[in-house]
């Protein structure tokens, strides 16, 4: 028979929404606000990195980067940011999650800073100095996804804990609207004060020498709302759960959680076990009681991220065909900023963040389950719609048709398996664990996220070499990537259903920590040394 829940954590579970839960968002989720800044603003500024340090005399387009440099300089990133998951996951069970939390942001904000001051004497140097600072930049966004999820968890009660948790992630959706409008108001700004003919009227005039302060602004800026958020990041208290459950401290935690919601939570004496030993990560018992569980939540994200990081791919040419973004010979460099810059925030405005939050109204009323399933579905339809009759798509009439499944096929991505897959993973693991294998199931994604930049931008070459574009080998066509895509997602609603529901139910029902804390013999003592019943709040 199931013990009955420790006060603290069940006062957490009852507790009325309150100013202190939306405080914890906005701490929490301006980590994600930073992160989706910083990783997205790169894409902004690749196309000036390419004019600025590789330009060509007598050219007839721009200078570009090279292949092996720009899949360097977008890729680095989410090396760094696999291994951040997979390190600051681990730390944040070992040292607990308020002292890893510190950590993380001030990685951020130091190498965001960082990576604006690239210096060298030739572009090769500049690249290379750019990359190791985006590494552990990614390296401490990678920090920032199990934390925030496991401390959100934590904090939240059990009827709006899937709200608030992606709330959290939803702020990526902010991050990048900012980073689109900052890069559209001073590449807007640099255009007014330092006037420049397009490429094909003068090459080198084209690209005025401010531009190269122009990307080092853009990249620095994301660590402004990082730093202002560290004072309070660390006035947050240990979380109960990691307190009462891993610490082993239920007076501390109640002390805790007495100041944060303002009501009266009696210290509970501690419990004295008898010398049976809980299951390890990853040992017998733990396979056996979430081994599945790991699976479901690690093979989900690492589909899901195929197909949302595949959308590099398709971008450019979405934005051309429509007439959002001209030849690139016919603007200078900072115009070329500003409209792309604009051309992706449009994107962002239409369906990345409205997706997010359907996520965040829907989840604590139909559920993770339900949201996820129809995501991975309604991603399955499109790409197959889009992959199918491809060549109808191809034709100037029909052009419009293909952004908008294009977009749906992404705000689905949002009101689906994108936010699910950050939620789930920080609800059904034991609190000894969570961090653990909540940053295991993002380090699996971010793995997903590389193939699906990476992979699929050689994948979609054209299968005719000549026709590939410059330094990359044939490959098997935008059509056949389509189709692969939509197999990937019809796979990722398989794996959904190895996914347990958590809606309204405490972290230690889905984890099994009551079972647990009564199979190991633990006797809770009071004052007197006679058993005392823990007596729920109301």
């Amino acid at each position: 028979m199931a013990r009955e829940q420790l006060q603290v954590l069940n006062a957490l579970d009852v507790a009325k929404t309150q100013w202190y839960h939306f405080t914890a968002i906005i701490i929490a989720g301006m980590g994600f606000f930073t992160d989706a800044y910083d990783l997205f603003c790169i894409s902004l500024v690749t196309k000036l990195l390419g004019r600025i340090y590789y330009h060509v005399e007598n050219a007839e387009k721009p200078g570009i980067l090279p292949p092996n440099v720009s899949a360097a300089v977008n890729g680095v990133a989410f090396c760094g940011t696999l291994a951040g998951q997979l390190f600051f996951g681990w730390l944040g069970d070992k040292m607990g999650r308020k002292k890893v939390y510190g950590m993380t942001l001030m990685l951020m904000v130091i190498c965001s800073v960082a990576s604006g001051l690239s210096f060298g004497q030739n572009p090769k140097s500049v690249m290379t100095t750019l990359c190791f600072f985006r590494f552990w930049l990614g390296f401490g966004i990678g920090g920032d996804y199990p934390l925030s999820a496991t401390i959100m968890s934590e904090y939240a009660n059990k009827k709006t804990r899937g709200a608030f948790i992606a709330a959290v992630f939803a702020m990526q959706g902010f991050g990048i609207l900012a980073g689109g409008i900052f890069a559209i108001i001073s590449s807007a700004a640099f255009e007014a004060k330092f006037d420049a003919p397009a490429y094909e009227v003068d090459p080198v005039k084209s690209t005025v020498p401010q531009a190269d302060y122009l990307w080092r602004i853009i990249v620095m800026v994301g660590a402004i709302p990082a730093a202002m958020t560290y004072y309070w990041r660390m006035k947050m208290p240990e979380t109960a759960r990691y307190t009462a459950l891993v610490a082993k401290n239920a007076k501390q935690a109640a002390s805790d959680m007495s100041r944060v919601l303002q009501v009266d939570i009696e210290a509970e004496p501690q419990k004295m076990e008898e010398s049976v030993s809980a299951f390890k990560l990853f040992s017998k018992e733990f396979m056996h009681r979430h081994g599945l569980h790991l699976l479901g939540t690690t093979s989900t994200w690492f589909l899901l991220d195929i197909a949302f990081y595949s959308q590099n791919l398709f971008q450019k040419d979405i934005f051309s065909a429509i007439g959002w973004i001209p030849p690139a010979k016919t603007m200078n460099a900072i115009q070329e900023v500003y409209r792309i810059a604009r051309a992706q925030t449009l994107i962002a405005l239409c369906s990345t963040v409205p997706g997010y939050w359907f996520t965040v109204l829907l989840i604590d009323r139909i559920g993770r389950f339900a949201i996820q399933l129809m995501g991975f579905f309604f991603m399955t339809v499109f790409m197959f719609a889009l992959a199918i009759p491809y060549d109808h798509w191809t034709h100037k009439d029909n052009q419009i048709g293909f952004v908008v499944i294009y977009s749906l096929t992404f705000f689905f991505a949002n009101f689906g398996p994108n936010a699910t897959t950050f939620v789930v993973p920080a609800e059904i693991f034991p609190a000894r664990f969570r961090s653990t294998c909540h940053g295991i199931s993002a380090a699996s994604g971010k793995l997903g996220a590389i193939v699906g930049a990476f992979g699929f931008l050689y994948l979609a070459q054209n299968k005719d070499k000549s026709k590939a574009d410059a330094g990359y080998p044939a490959g098997i066509g935008v059509k056949n990537s389509l189709i692969v895509l939509g197999v990937i997602n019809f796979l990722g609603i398989l794996f959904t259903f190895l996914v347990p529901e958590s809606n309204g139910k405490s972290l230690e029902e889905m984890s099994g920590e009551n079972e647990d804390e009564n199979e190991t013999g633990a006797v809770e003592l009071g004052p007197s040394g006679l058993n005392k019943r823990t007596v729920p709040l109301a």
